[in-house]
């Protein structure tokens, strides 16, 4: 039975080492060639990076492959994957679509056909065999034109069925000199009732609390709790919640330890601030969010009353979950209920 929710997966790095380098193989890609042997691919992959942009370097690798014609091939194996080895009863997918369109076109034809890359998403995503509910979330850039994000603002407002959010991603360190774009698009983008979550506070480079007020969720957060706790009291009034991928923050250099993580856990709690544990990029570190879990848990960052809690969140402040806060063990249990009388008076019988 399919039990968790996702909130934090990034398209691009959700594609696991071993798909993405048989897609390369029988391609003849030029990576193909320099990386015959698959755990020469899977080392070079996976492996930590010195800074976040140095990491995010890699999403470059994928989206080049991720087009109109593969982007179902990719996603069939992901949502396969999401539900047998995750469970997942609920995925957002994050990404850019202009990074999906090709390189070669015009920037008014690269958004015009943005909206075609949402559409193949939204029913690559649809697999009747493996029933999660999906939604995206579509990502802003730092470094892409003002209008090229404003029409990925527009471009989800006319994309209901299929998007939940916006997002602002492409490192933190890039925002500083745009912070008014960004603040006049969250805020257009509200004004549309739009749902709003931001790679903000990941790194002690990506500290705006400008932004924060525009933004219903919060992609990582951890140096709130960790260098800002004072901001914690007016999270926890909004009703954010912060979406934490523990590896990340390793394979980025960010955290040297991920039990850095129990001060960021605990402060959270005492603050009455939601977290929702996510994979952010699990084909790049090969790491599925059961083990994310588990990582946590075995190395006494949380108990488990308090990964409960952050299950729960996660249904709580999902985007496009139809069930209300309800996740999915609570709706088996209703399903369950009505056949006790019966059983009884069959036994009784």
């Amino acid at each position: 039975m399919a039990l968790y929710a996702e909130l934090h997966r990034h398209l691009g790095g959700s594609v696991v080492p071993r798909v993405l380098w048989r897609y390369f193989q029988r391609h003849s890609t030029n990576l193909g060639q320099k990386f015959p042997e698959y755990q020469e691919f899977e080392e070079f992959y996976t492996k930590p990076r010195n800074t976040l942009d140095e990491y995010l370097e890699l999403h470059t690798l994928v989206e080049s492959v991720q087009s109109v014609e593969t982007l179902p091939y990719f996603i069939y194996r992901l949502m396969r994957g999401a539900y047998i080895f995750e469970n997942l009863a609920y995925l957002e997918l994050r990404y850019t679509p202009y990074l999906r369109t090709p390189d070669h076109l015009s920037q008014s034809e690269r958004i015009d056909q943005m909206a075609e890359i949402v559409a193949v998403v939204g029913k690559a995503s649809r697999v009747p065999e493996y029933p999660i509910v999906t939604s995206q979330i579509l990502c802003m850039h730092s470094r892409l034109p003002y209008e090229v994000n404003k029409a990925i603002v527009n471009l989800a407002v006319q994309s209901r069925d299929y998007v939940c959010a916006i997002d602002v991603a492409g490192g933190d360190t890039h925002y500083k000199e745009r912070l008014d774009e960004f603040i006049a698009l969250y805020d257009y983008a509200r004004s549309l009732n739009l749902n709003t979550t931001g790679h903000l506070y990941e790194t002690t480079d990506g500290c705006y609390p400008e932004l924060l007020p525009y933004l219903m969720r919060i992609g990582h957060g951890i140096q709130i709790p960790l260098s800002h706790p004072e901001l914690l009291s007016e999270l926890a009034r909004r009703n954010q919640c912060l979406e934490v991928c523990p590896t990340t923050y390793l394979k980025t250099g960010t955290l040297e330890d991920l039990r850095q993580l129990k001060i960021v856990f605990d402060r959270c709690f005492d603050a009455g601030v939601d977290i929702a544990i996510c994979t952010d990029n699990a084909g790049l570190h090969n790491v599925r969010l059961p083990f994310e879990y588990e990582n946590l848990l075995t190395q006494d960052i949380i108990d488990f009353q308090q990964l409960k809690a952050c299950q729960n969140a996660a249904f709580r402040h999902a985007f496009a979950w139809p069930y209300g806060s309800q996740p999915p063990a609570s709706l088996l249990h209703g399903l369950l209920q009505p056949e006790a009388p019966a059983l009884a008076e069959s036994v009784s019988n």
